[in-house]
C-alpha cells in the first residue's frame, strides 16, 4: 500500500515535490516485478496484487485463517517444535522489520536473509512473491513460506512459549490487535505518500531501494531500474488513496500519530505497557519508513517528536528486554493516552473502513467518503473489508464481561462505529 499527494501549500517549511519523474512507457518485465516484490513495496494488502486474482484470494484466506484460529496446524503444532526460521525481507519492508523485531525480541532463533542473494537460493516460494516470507517447516517436515506478518505472529504464539507479545487478557488483547490493525493498514498510507509524493524522497528511494536487491548491479541498471520503478509506484498513488484531495488528511494523521505516540511514551515504555505487545511492532514498523528512512517524514518526526525516532530505533532489537507478566496494561488502568490514540483510530481509519466495505458491497468502483471533516476519495479495497469482518468476528469472540470492557475503553473514540449493528 502506498499513496501520493502533492503541494497544497500548508506547511512551507517542508519541501515537496511539484512534479513527478518524467514518464515513460513501463513494460511489466519480470526484472521488475521482481523488484517490487522483493522490496516489499509489494506489501500485505499492495495495489500491485491483482485482487480478483484466484491465487492471491486462496493465499490470503490461507494465511487470514490464523487471525480466527482456524488454521489447524497453527492449532496443534507443538510448541517449540522448530530450531531456526527463516525470514525473507527487506530493509524497506515495513512488515519485514515488524516480524523481524518480533523474532528478535521473542528470541526466537532466526536467519534474515535478502531476497535474490546466495542465502536465499532453494528457499521454498509463496504461491503470492510478497514479503516477509517466513520459511517453517510444514507437519510433513518439508519447508513452507507463510506470509502476512499479523497471523504470522499469532502462529508463533503457538509455537513458542516466552516472551508473548498477545496480551493475556482478552479485552486488551483486542485493543492490542484493533492498534496493530491501524498501524498495517492505516499508517502504511502516509508511508507510501512521503516516498513518492516528495522529490527528496523518491530521489532517495530510487537510489536505495534497487542496490538492497543487488548492491552489485551494474551502475547503469541500477538507475534505471530505480528510475522506471518510481514512475511505476508514482503512478499508482492514487490507487490507493493519496491524491490532491486526500494529502492534507494523510499528512495531518501522520503528524498527530506522532505527537499522541510522544504524549504516551513520556509515560509508558511501551504502547501496551512495560513490555510490547503486538501493537508495538506494528507501528514500529511503519515508523522505520517513516522516522528513518524517507527524507521528509523523518524531518518531520526528528522536529516535532524526537522521542519517537528514539523509540524506533530501540524497538528494533528488545532481545535483552526481560518482561514480567506485571509489565502489561491493566484494563483497570488504561492510560488516556492510549485512549487518545484508540481516537485517532476512530478518526480517520474507522471512517475508511466503513466506507470502504459499504463501496464494495454496492459495488462502486470509488470510494467517498469525509475523513476527520475532509472528503476522501480512492479506488476500494477488498482486503481492508476482511478487516472489518476480522475486527468484529474478534469482538464477538470475547465473553461477555470482556466485550462489556472494551466497549466501555472504546465509547467517544469513534471506534465502537465498527460494531454498531
Amino acid at each position: 500500500m502506498r499513496q501520493r499527494g502533492r503541494e497544497h501549500g500548508r506547511h512551507a517549511d517542508e519541501e515537496r515535490s511539484t512534479k513527478s519523474p518524467p514518464r515513460s512507457p513501463y513494460r511489466l518485465e519480470a526484472e521488475h516485478v521482481t523488484l517490487a516484490y522483493h522490496l516489499g513495496v509489494v506489501g500485505e494488502a499492495s495495489p500491485l496484487v491483482k485482487w480478483e486474482s484466484p491465487e492471491w484470494s486462496a493465499a490470503r484466506t490461507e494465511v487470514a485463517a490464523g487471525l480466527t484460529g482456524s488454521t489447524a496446524a497453527c492449532a496443534t503444532a507443538p510448541v517449540e517444535r522448530m530450531t531456526q526460521l527463516t525470514i525473507v525481507g527487506v530493509p524497506g519492508s515495513p512488515y519485514s522489520r515488524k516480524l523481524r523485531a518480533v523474532l528478535r525480541y521473542r528470541r526466537i532463533p532466526h536467519a534474515w536473509v535478502l531476497p535474490g542473494s546466495p542465502e536465499s537460493r532453494g528457499l521454498p516460494e509463496p504461491r503470492v512473491a510478497l514479503l516477509p516470507r517466513l520459511i517453517v517447516p510444514s507437519d510433513d517436515g518439508t519447508l513452507e513460506a507463510r506470509l502476512d506478518s499479523t497471523p504470522l505472529i499469532r502462529e508463533l504464539e503457538t509455537r513458542y512459549r516466552d516472551r508473548s507479545v498477545i496480551p493475556p487478557d482478552p479485552a486488551m488483547a483486542f485493543l492490542d490487535a484493533l492498534l496493530e490493525d491501524y498501524a498495517d493498514e492505516w499508517l502504511t498510507k502516509p508511508m507510501f505518500h512521503y516516498r513518492w509524493a516528495f522529490a527528496a524522497d523518491v530521489a532517495r528511494a530510487a537510489a536505495i531501494l534497487p542496490r538492497w536487491l543487488r548492491p552489485g548491479m551494474p551502475e547503469a541498471q541500477a538507475i534505471a531500474l530505480g528510475t522506471e520503478f518510481a514512475e511505476r509506484q508514482i503512478a499508482r498513488l492514487a490507487v490507493v488513496g493519496s491524491n490532491e484531495t486526500t494529502a492534507p488528511v494523510i499528512e495531518d494523521s501522520y503528524r498527530r500519530l506522532l505527537a499522541l505516540l510522544d504524549a504516551h511514551l513520556t509515560g509508558s515504555r511501551f504502547v501496551m505497557g512495560s513490555r510490547p505487545g503486538a501493537s508495538d511492532f506494528g507501528l514500529f514498523g511503519q515508523l522505520t519508513q517513516l522516522t528513518l528512512f524517507d527524507p521528509t517524514p523523518a524531518a518531520i518526526a526528528l522536529r516535532t517528536a524526537p522521542r519517537v525516532v528514539a523509540w524506533v530505533d530501540v524497538v528494533e532489537d528488545l532481545s535483552g528486554v526481560e518482561p514480567s507478566e506485571a509489565d502489561w496494561l491493566s484494563r483497570e488502568a488504561v492510560p488516556d493516552t492510549v485512549r487518545a490514540l484508540l481516537a485517532e483510530v476512530g478518526r480517520v481509519y474507522v471512517p475508511f473502513l466503513l466506507a470502504n466495505a459499504a463501496a464494495l458491497e454496492r459495488g462502486a468502483e470509488r470510494v467517498e467518503c469525509t475523513i476527520d471533516g475532509r472528503p476522501w476519495v480512492q479506488r476500494p479495497f477488498p482486503y481492508q473489508r476482511k478487516c472489518v469482518q476480522w475486527l468484529r468476528e474478534g469482538r464477538a469472540a470475547l465473553a461477555p464481561d470482556d466485550r462489556r470492557i472494551v466497549d466501555a475503553l472504546l465509547a467517544g473514540t469513534g471506534c465502537e462505529q465498527l460494531f454498531v449493528a
